[in-house]
């Protein structure tokens, strides 16, 4: 038996690829990937391609989150996290504006905040991907079409 310890992964590389499985299953279990038995009987539920500016999303703002709440965990390197180079730089630009606005207006404005400026800055730069060195397009991406 060999164990993500065995294979070389550092530990937090391990909780950089959990936190991606966590991601995914939970975008996952909102569009209807839970299984439940709420669709009608022969339908289908629509399928739903996370993009990467969705993922950018998820992670600066769940980054950022921590890092405003002072987690043991918010101290990781930007590849630690599972972020790009230019991804970390999003995170770093909306935790200080989310700290200036946990200041003026409290910690659920700064919620908010890293919500609204994280998307809005992921969709911008289309998932902020392209700039780590160690960062490469999926090889389906060329074909549009996901492995199943």
């Amino acid at each position: 038996m060999t164990t993500a310890g065995q294979c070389g992964l550092r530990p937090a590389a391990r909780c950089s690829l959990a936190l991606c499985a966590a991601l995914l299953s939970g975008a996952l279990t909102a569009c209807g990937g839970g299984g439940t038995a709420a669709n009608g009987a022969g339908t289908t539920p629509a399928a739903h391609r996370t993009t990467p500016a969705e993922i950018c999303a998820a992670l600066v703002s769940y980054w950022a989150k921590e890092a405003l709440k002072g987690s043991e965990w918010a101290g990781l390197d930007w590849e630690q996290k599972g972020l790009s180079n230019e991804q970390y730089a999003l995170h770093e630009e909306v935790v200080a504006a989310a700290r200036a606005e946990q200041a003026k207006h409290g910690d659920a404005a700064a919620g908010a905040l890293i919500d609204r400026e994280t998307a809005e800055r992921c969709a911008a730069a289309n998932g902020a991907t392209g700039s780590s060195e160690n960062w490469r397009e999926p090889d389906w991406t060329a074909t549009g079409t996901p492995p199943s």
